[in-house]
C-alpha cells in the first residue's frame, strides 16, 4: 500500500453533470467522498447542451412517456432549487400541417401538460401569427407552451460546490489512470493533467459516471467487460446575432420528424440547434461540421423573414451525448456501423432514447462497481439519487436522500428581481448589466466578491465585459476554474464579447496568480 494512500467510501469518476450529482447526493447522505474528472467541471457533453430543463416535447413521438412524466416532475423542482441559474421560458410552435397535423400537436400539448403535477409554469395555448412577427407570412397558427432554461455548465460547478460544502473532494484536472480491486477496495491511481503527479486512493465503493467515456473506461481503466455500449450520438448548435426581439423560444419542425430550437441567449444572441449525427472517435474532439451548419440555416431558414448562413455565426460548439443502445429497436443502426461523415440526419440518431441506466458489479466480498450509462440534463438529481440508493445497502449507516427541496449555492432568494434590488441597494454603484450578470450567474455568491467593495474600482481590472479581478479570483479559488476558457465558456459566456486580446491578457493574469 502506497505510503501516501487515501482512504474514502466513495470514488466518482467524472466530472459531469451526473458525476457532481452523484457526489454531492452521496456527500449529503454522510459518505467520505472524491471525484476526479480529467479535465474541467463540464467540459464535455454537460456545456454542450440546448441549455432546457424541459421534458422532452418530441419524445412523445416515441412513447416515452415515463421518461417524459418523470423530466416534467423534476423541471419543477429545478426551477424551486436554483432560480439563479434557471428560469421558465415560454415556447412557440409554429403548425406546420403537411408535417404533424394539428389534432396530433394538441394532443401532445395536453399529455405534456398534464403528465406531472405542474405549479409554476402556465399551460399550452393555441396562438395565430401576423405580418408584423418574425416568421414568414405563410405560417399564421402554431401553439405555446412553457419549459425551462438552464446555464448547463454553472449547473455543474454548483452540484459541485455543493458537494464540496458537504465533505467532498472535488478534482478537476485529474485522470484516473488505474483501478482494481484488492482485500475488499478499490485501489485507485490518479494522475494530474497538467504536472503527472500521481495519487493513490483507496475506496470502499467506485461510480463509473464517465459520460461519452463510461464504455471505454473498462477498457482503458478498470480491466473488466463493459456491461453496456453507448451509441454516441454528436449534438451540434450555432450562435448567430439575435434573429427576433421576442422573449419567447421558438421549436421549429422539419420534414426530416426533427425539431430545431432557436432560443433567446445571452441579451444580443439566438441560439440554435441541435443536430443528430452518429459519432465515431474521441469525444473530446467533437466539432461541428459545414453539413450541421448549412441544416441548422436552412430550418431557420424556411421559418423566419430573417435570413441566415454560415458567414453570421459568433460561435459553435459540438457535444456528444452518451445514449443507451437501444436492442428494443433493431433497425435502428449503431454508433459503430455508420461513418460519422454522414449527412446529419442519417441512422435515425434522433430515435435513440434519452433515458438512463445502472450496471451495478457486486462480486462476493469485493467493492461494487455502479456505472451510469445514458440520462438528460433535466433528469440528473433523479439520477443520482437512484444511483446513491443502488449503493445504500453497502453503506447501512447512511443518512436518507435529502434533494429533492434542496437549494443549489447562490439560490437562497425569492426572484431575480427581489435579489436585484438587495444587489442595487447595497452596491449602488453597480450598472444594470454587472446587476443581471450576477444575479442570473451567482445568485447571492456574488457577495463573496463584492462584499467589501465601494465602488466599481474595488473590483480591480476590467478584463473586457465587465469581467473584473475580483470574480476573477473567486472563480479560481472557490469554482475551480484554471484557464480562459474555464471563465469565458463554462463559468460564463462572455467568450462571446471579449477580444482576442482581452482573452489573452485574462490568460496571463491567472497564469500569474497561479
Amino acid at each position: 500500500m502506497p505510503a501516501t494512500e487515501k482512504t474514502v467510501d466513495l470514488i466518482v469518476i467524472g466530472g459531469g453533470v451526473n458525476g457532481v450529482g452523484i457526489a454531492m447526493d452521496a456527500a449529503g447522505r454522510g459518505l467520505n467522498v472524491m471525484l476526479c474528472e480529467s479535465h474541467d467541471l463540464a467540459s464535455a457533453t454537460s456545456s454542450s447542451s440546448s441549455k432546457l430543463i424541459h421534458g422532452g416535447l418530441r419524445y412523445l413521438e416515441q412513447y416515452e412517456f415515463c421518461l417524459v412524466k418523470k423530466a416534467l416532475a423534476e423541471r419543477e423542482l429545478l426551477l424551486n432549487n436554483a432560480p439563479h441559474i434557471m428560469w421558465p421560458l415560454r415556447f412557440r410552435l409554429p403548425h406546420q400541417p403537411h408535417l404533424r397535423p394539428g389534432w396530433m400537436l394538441r394532443i401532445g400539448l395536453f399529455l405534456y401538460d398534464n403528465l406531472a403535477k405542474r405549479e409554476r409554469l402556465p399551460g399550452s395555448q393555441s396562438i395565430r401569427f401576423n405580418a408584423a412577427g418574425p416568421l414568414v407570412n405563410d405560417i399564421t397558427r402554431g401553439f405555446e407552451y412553457s419549459d425551462g432554461w438552464v446555464d448547463d455548465a454553472r449547473l455543474v460547478v454548483l452540484c459541485a460546490m455543493a458537494a464540496k460544502q458537504h465533505g467532498a473532494e472535488i478534482k478537476p484536472r485529474t485522470r484516473c489512470i488505474k483501478a482494481e480491486r484488492q482485500n475488499g477496495f478499490w485501489q485507485v491511481t490518479l494522475q494530474h493533467s497538467d504536472t503527472a503527479h500521481l495519487e493513490h486512493y483507496r475506496s470502499r465503493a467506485l461510480v463509473n459516471a464517465a459520460g461519452p467515456w463510461a464504455s471505454s473506461l473498462f477498457d482503458e481503466v478498470i480491466a473488466l467487460p463493459a456491461p453496456k455500449r453507448l451509441r454516441l450520438v454528436k449534438g451540434s448548435h450555432i450562435i448567430v446575432p439575435r434573429i427576433h426581439d421576442e422573449p419567447e423560444a421558438y421549436i421549429l419542425q422539419n420534414s426530416d420528424q426533427r425539431i430545431v430550437f432557436v432560443i433567446p441567449y445571452e441579451q444580443h444572441f439566438s441560439l440554435i440547434g441541435t443536430t443528430d449525427v452518429d459519432y465515431e472517435g474521441d469525444p473530446s474532439v467533437v466539432k461541428i461540421s459545414d453539413a450541421e451548419i448549412d441544416y441548422l440555416c436552412q430550418v431557420v431558414n424556411e421559418h423566419f423573414k430573417h435570413k441566415i448562413s454560415a458567414k453570421d455565426l459568433v460561435w459553435s460548439y459540438a457535444g456528444v451525448r452518451p445514449l443507451l443502445d437501444d436492442e428494443a429497436h433493431p433497425n435502428q443502426s449503431s454508433a459503430t456501423s455508420q461513418p460519422a461523415a454522414q449527412a446529419p440526419l442519417q441512422g435515425q440518431a434522433q430515435k435513440a432514447t434519452r433515458d438512463y441506466s445502472f450496471s451495478l458489479d457486486t462480486p462476493d466480498g469485493e467493492a461494487p462497481l455502479l456505472s451510469v450509462f445514458g440520462g438528460k440534463l433535466t433528469t440528473y438529481r433523479l439520477l443520482a439519487e437512484a444511483a446513491t440508493d443502488a449503493i445504500h445497502a453497502f453503506f447501512p449507516s447512511n443518512k436518507p436522500a435529502w434533494t429533492k427541496n434542496a437549494t443549489l449555492p447562490g439560490g437562497n432568494f425569492s426572484d431575480h428581481q427581489a435579489l436585484s434590488a438587495t444587489l442595487i441597494n447595497q452596491y449602488p454603484w453597480l450598472t444594470e448589466a454587472m446587476v443581471a450578470r450576477f444575479v442570473r450567474s451567482y445568485g447571492t455568491l456574488c457577495h463573496h466578491f463584492l462584499h467589501d467593495c465601494t465602488d466599481v474600482a474595488d473590483l480591480g481590472t476590467d478584463f473586457g465585459g465587465d469581467l473584473r479581478q475580483k470574480e476573477v479570483d473567486y472563480l479560481m479559488d472557490f469554482e475551480w476554474a484554471h484557464t480562459a476558457d474555464d471563465i469565458l465558456w463554462r463559468r460564463s459566456k462572455l467568450g462571446l464579447v471579449l477580444t482576442t486580446e482581452q482573452q489573452d491578457h485574462l490568460q496571463q493574469y491567472m497564469q500569474t496568480k497561479q
